[in-house]
């Protein structure tokens, strides 16, 4: 998998950059393709989507955008085709649309009607952690869920989960997440 490319953009579409890199031209799709100039040099996070007859490249300006809309495609029914445009928006308004259960939000991007809109809100809703705008939880949902499961509130959870190291086995991050709300 590859984690970002670096390159000149040669042309652009509707939907797509063109990226020169060392006379290779990578045909990326990105959410927005117009925030890009020709001629000028980028690093574009990537992700390669391989099916049976398929091989794209997703293109996005950072890892958060990259990481939010490879949680998007994990959403039943929701492909890279419908996730690309959702991350075209403000990744803030769209983890707020989330968190509130703002349907009407979410049904304004295209395909996305009102089922998609709360199978999206179902599967997402409290595992975005915002942290300095970042929107990860670096694989601590199954922390999440041991925590919750003990009785403590996801704002409280929350603030304590940059503190935990997710390399720990399971069992390590409970302790250590156990001291840190016992504060």
């Amino acid at each position: 998998m590859y984690n970002y490319i670096k390159g000149i953009i040669n042309g652009y579409g509707a939907n797509y950059v063109v990226l020169d890199n060392n006379g290779i031209g990578f045909l990326i799709y990105v959410p927005n393709p117009y925030v890009y100039k020709e001629n000028e040099e980028y690093k574009i996070y990537v992700y390669n989507h391989v099916r049976e007859e398929e091989n794209s490249l997703f293109g996005f300006k950072n890892e958060q955008e990259r990481d939010l809309f490879l949680r998007l495609i994990n959403v039943k029914g929701v492909g890279p085709k419908i996730a690309l445009p959702i991350i075209a928006g403000s990744v803030d308004a769209i983890y707020d649309a989330i968190e509130r259960e703002n349907v009407l939000y979410l049904t304004k991007f295209p395909k996305v009607g009102d089922k998609m809109a709360r199978q999206i809100i179902l599967d997402l809703k409290g595992k975005l952690v915002k942290n300095n705008d970042l929107f990860t939880n670096d694989g601590l949902d199954e922390l999440m869920s041991v925590l919750e499961s003990l009785g403590y509130k996801k704002t409280d959870i929350k603030k304590i989960l940059p503190q935990v190291d997710a390399s720990n086995p399971v069992e390590q991050q409970v302790k250590d997440a156990l001291k840190l709300l016992m504060r």
